[in-house]
């Protein structure tokens, strides 16, 4: 076969490995561990969306995943408050602090996961960690 005939395949194999690292670059470390060193969250089943609640302390809050967005995008809550985040959307999603303090870690969809609020009072910045241009806002009263 001649140099002439092997080109265009050659040219195909390139854009194919291309296109898949491309893809996995999208997917998180690689490994399926959360990017951070902070330990993920509990994982359980999927939960429902609900508003914030109002309970210092209490009760328990449910952000939703949907549409590459956090439903809700800011909440307050009271310290301890547990946080459940559950994804909807297709692709792998986390829920971290910028500071670290809390870290869903990366949830597929479908998946949960169940974190405390902070205990000292104070806004504290999220983004999703695989998707930073998705942000919101936790305030601890």
């Amino acid at each position: 076969m001649s140099m002439r005939h092997r080109r265009p395949h050659t040219v195909l194999i390139v854009a194919a490995l291309c296109l898949v690292s491309t893809l996995t670059g999208c997917s998180g470390s690689g490994d399926g561990s959360p990017s951070s060193s902070t330990p993920p969250a509990s994982v359980s089943a999927p939960a429902s969306a609900s508003p914030p609640s109002s309970e210092s302390g209490k009760g328990e809050v449910k952000v939703t995943i949907k549409g590459f967005a956090f439903h809700p995008a800011t909440f307050e809550v009271g310290p301890g408050t547990k946080i459940t985040v559950t994804n909807e959307d297709s692709a792998t999603h986390t829920l971290t602090a910028d500071d670290k303090s809390f870290d869903t870690g990366d949830l597929a969809q479908g998946k949960s996961a169940t974190f405390t609020a902070p205990s000292k009072p104070g806004s504290y910045s999220y983004i999703c960690t695989v998707h930073p241009n998705m942000k919101g806002t936790l305030t601890v009263r």
